[in-house]
């Protein structure tokens, strides 16, 4: 596939994504993760939410590995 058809969309990988679905929970319990442990950290504690914010990340490889693995 060249360059010039990339760019305007053709010839576009027509896989589907099977771990679609399970990728956008994975993302959505990230983000909801993040938030929260963004919140803490800035008005209550920073340990906690240091903590809470590497729980999410975890959920966020895991997203990643999903997405190579398409």
């Amino acid at each position: 596939m060249t360059l010039e058809k990339r760019k305007r969309g053709e010839e576009q990988d027509e896989r589907p994504d099977r771990y679609l679905k399970l990728r956008n929970i994975l993302n959505l319990i990230f983000m909801i993760g993040a938030i929260i442990g963004v919140c803490i950290y800035l008005w209550r504690n920073s340990t906690v939410g240091t903590i809470i914010i590497l729980g999410a990340m975890v959920f966020k490889m895991v997203e990643c590995v999903y997405r190579y693995k398409k």
